[in-house]
């Protein structure tokens, strides 16, 4: 395997998330024009990519330690957090990880990079308890949250921002939910055991593993026995009580994964709406794995009624709106670096259009589940607060702010029902 390349490659991305790109996106691009990678390669890529933004307060920190002034070169950087991240938080050979380091660091340039990397990188070694000690001096280190992030959660979660800020600095759990029409979670257990693979349920459908495998171990996967679930994810669909015969609407609809646990749970008849028709497809692709061929999918702005709504209004609709996805941070460590502290009103403001619009087409009495991926209040509780008061015939059943911890995301669910 080509360390060198995997340091590289991680390096790109990291240069390019620091310019406000989504991380995801940057590797499905440096994949694209990398057909070469091999499976170990495309590992080490995604680990080192995904562990320094994990990880970016310390590494920046620990960096910072080592050098006089602030290095101006993105490129320089970029590789000496890689590198860092390797040397701290991998079981690389450390003397591996500093050559190839080196030899890319002196590609830059006239080479005259070179002997300033391998100095920055030696002495890394030789002081690195000392320089892990002082990471737990600042709070950015600490936490490896920006301070207005901390600031908030210390804020709006005065019991519970420590709890937090640690849940999102963990690697998040592989989560299964079993589909109910075909086995128990305990019983699923009993055939991940017979493979080799240890887990535990959670309750009666939903099993976590100890490790993570691709999900072609999964026995039963591509025949729709488990789709791969978070635990705080699943809630969705209990929430919102599917019943058989019910129309339901499944706005904002992908990857499919709350469509398809609402039609484990009820023969009823739905409707997934996305904007985005490449999404839409992997909402089609969920559903025919897990064998089920009745759901209407329509590619549309939820807000834009005339494009797709026949005017027949639903028994109840899954509001899954977008957010600042502030709650999965631990899934996309990039978004801890990317998004800004206003960010939360904009999207906020956003739904509030798209929750007004799908009011429109509940029946009376029935019922909506406004739910985001998100901790910050202003697309949560303040959002609903301001929902009930433009809305005279709305009324709170119940909410639901599910935290980040070691079993699940972050998630928030209000049920409203329209009376």
């Amino acid at each position: 395997m080509s360390m060198a390349l995997a340091q590289k490659l991680a390096a790109q991305s990291i240069a390019a998330v620091a310019e406000g790109q989504n991380l995801q996106d940057v590797l499905a691009q440096i994949r694209a024009r990398h057909p070469e990678l091999s499976a170990q390669e495309g590992g080490a890529l995604q680990d080192i990519a995904y562990g320094c933004q994990r990880y970016l307060g310390s590494l920046k920190h620990m960096l910072g330690q080592l050098l006089k002034k602030p290095i101006d070169n993105p490129q320089l950087e970029s590789l000496l957090l890689a590198a860092i991240y390797q040397l701290h938080y991998t079981r690389n050979a450390p003397h591996a990880v500093v050559n190839e380091a080196v030899e890319q660091i002196a590609k830059i340039g006239r080479g005259q990079y070179r002997s300033f990397a391998n100095a920055v990188l030696r002495r890394f070694l030789r002081e690195r308890d000392k320089l892990a000690a002082s990471c737990k001096k600042d709070d950015v280190a600490k936490h490896n949250l920006p301070r207005w992030w901390i600031a908030y959660l210390q804020n709006h979660y005065p019991k519970y921002w420590h709890n937090i800020a640690a849940a999102f600095q963990i690697h998040p759990p592989l989560t299964l939910r079993v589909n109910r029409r075909r086995a128990t979670a305990a019983e699923y257990v009993e055939t991940l055991a017979a493979e080799g693979i240890a887990a535990k349920a959670l309750d009666d459908y939903a099993v976590t593993l100890e490790e993570a495998v691709p999900v072609a171990r999964l026995p039963g996967f591509s025949d729709g026995l488990v789709s791969v679930q978070d635990f705080g994810a699943q809630q969705a669909a209990y929430l919102l009580t599917p019943k058989d015969g019910e129309r339901i609407l499944d706005a904002c609809a992908a990857p499919g994964g709350k469509t398809g646990h609402l039609l484990e749970l009820a023969d009823c008849d739905i409707t997934a709406l996305d904007i985005d028709e490449t999404r839409l497809e992997r909402v089609r692709s969920n559903l025919e794995r897990l064998g089920f061929q009745t759901a209407s999918l329509h590619c549309a702005d939820a807000r834009d009624l005339a494009k797709w709504y026949d005017g027949r209004p639903f028994d109840a609709i899954l509001a899954d709106v977008p957010c600042t996805a502030s709650g999965v941070a631990r899934r996309n460590p990039d978004i801890k670096w990317l998004r800004r502290p206003t960010d939360a009103v904009k999207t906020a403001r956003q739904q509030e259009s798209l929750l007004d619009a799908l009011w429109q087409t509940l029946t009376k009495n029935g019922r909506m589940l406004l739910a985001t991926c998100s901790v910050f209040v202003e697309e949560n509780e303040q959002q609903l607060q301001k929902f009930l008061n433009r809305h005279a015939d709305a009324e709170l059943v119940g909410q639901h702010i599910l935290l980040p911890n070691k079993y699940q995301d972050g998630f928030y669910y209000a049920l409203i029902q329209k009376l």
